[in-house]
């Protein structure tokens, strides 16, 4: 049967993704409370149905990131795409700029963002680790200007690492080479053994050329992890902002302490997240703290939200309760590695669909008339 959601899609990743990367994808920090209340937290807010409305065009665009954009999401940073599919990035940069969507490569991809400016000529961002290692940060931002990136997604929340038990178990970033027991693992999954072996070893296009952080993907991405900046301060935004000319969109905030100063700093906005619950397991989830965070930093300042999205109505209320736009990591991930580049299409026309249905129930015409009702139109559920 065609999958129909992005449930659907995620038993579709599960039975062909060897364990080590599903489990990458799926898991969470310590016990996954924070990853469970990112979905659960949606229940907690309730939308208003209003009947015989006099119909009237529909209209899903809407401004973030200082750009009319097709849909009210975009996809996200999500790493080593090209470990769920072969050439995974270019398959998902493909079918966002397919829509007109925007798409944010992580720093820790397979493929390069000169790899994927050589194939498109759409909206490219880049989601940026700071590293220790100034010098090469600096080489980051040198490729992000080159690859004409203009917006910048600085992530603040990952300068310690959670613990994954998932991760622990099944020996991600420990494992760094391919050894006999990851082999027998990988050959329960033949369908996507061939799919690698067709495009070769895969490796962090992005650090390739440093010996120092070792040879293939799982190598250079435990070495690129030690490297991540331990002491990572808001003095660092400020270091960002005098040698980032574009837009500067601080990842990671929950508190509306933190929103406020990244404003006051010159940041363009910030990403109300808390890395899909691998971080601190216990923090709140992101459709909970939105509310706050848009009251304290105003109406202009573009708040975007990620963070357990996996239907259009969750989409519907991140934007009625205060986002200007949401991203998605988890949902369009499981699309590419159950069905490759269609998959990923199929998840934006699913939750495409899934928008528009919701907002005809609830008399809503456009994005725009939802952001302008918010709350009279996003309720807590009683």
């Amino acid at each position: 049967m065609h999958p129909i959601n992005v449930e659907d899609y995620r038993r579709l990743a599960r039975r062909r993704l060897p364990r080590i990367f599903f489990d990458y994808i799926d898991g969470g920090s310590f016990d996954e409370q924070t990853l469970q209340a990112n979905r659960a937290d949606f229940g907690a807010y309730e939308l208003k149905q209003t009947v015989l409305v006099e119909p009237r065009p529909q209209d899903l665009t809407t401004r973030f990131l200082g750009a009319r954009q097709a849909l009210p999401f975009m996809l996200g940073p999500v790493g080593f795409l090209g470990l769920y599919s072969g050439e995974g990035e270019a398959k998902a940069v493909r079918a966002a700029h397919a829509v007109g969507m925007p798409f944010c490569l992580s720093t820790f991809s397979i493929a390069s963002l000169a790899d994927l400016r050589a194939i498109t000529a759409g909206p490219l961002h880049f989601q940026l680790y700071v590293l220790d290692d100034r010098g090469l940060t600096e080489e980051f931002l040198a490729a992000a200007r080159a690859a004409s990136v203009d917006t910048l997604f600085v992530t603040v929340d990952t300068a310690i690492t959670g613990i994954r038990e998932r991760d622990v178990r099944n020996g991600f970033r420990s494992l760094t080479r391919l050894t006999p027991s990851l082999l027998a693992r990988f050959l329960l999954r033949p369908r996507w053994l061939l799919d690698m072996a067709r495009t070769g070893q895969p490796s962090v296009r992005a650090i390739e050329h440093r010996p120092d952080f070792g040879r293939g993907a799982l190598e250079q991405a435990a070495n690129l992890s030690r490297r991540i900046d331990k002491t990572l301060s808001w003095a660092d935004i400020g270091w960002l902002r005098e040698r980032w000319a574009g837009k500067l969109i601080v990842k990671g905030v929950l508190s509306p302490e933190d929103a406020v100063r990244a404003r006051d700093l010159g940041c363009d906005g910030v990403v109300i997240s808390n890395h899909g619950g691998r971080q601190l397991d216990g923090a709140t989830s992101t459709i909970r703290a939105l509310p706050g965070i848009r009251a304290a930093v105003g109406p202009e300042f573009c708040l975007m939200l990620d963070g357990g999205i996996r239907r259009g109505t969750d989409i519907v209320k991140a934007i009625g309760l205060g986002a200007d736009g949401v991203m998605l990591g988890r949902a369009y991930a499981y699309g590419l590695a159950g069905a490759s580049e269609r998959g990923v299409a199929d998840i934006i026309a699913i939750l495409t669909r899934e928008i528009s249905i919701s907002l005809s129930l609830m008399g809503v015409a456009s994005i725009d008339a939802l952001k302008a009702g918010g709350a009279s139109l996003v309720l807590p559920r009683r």
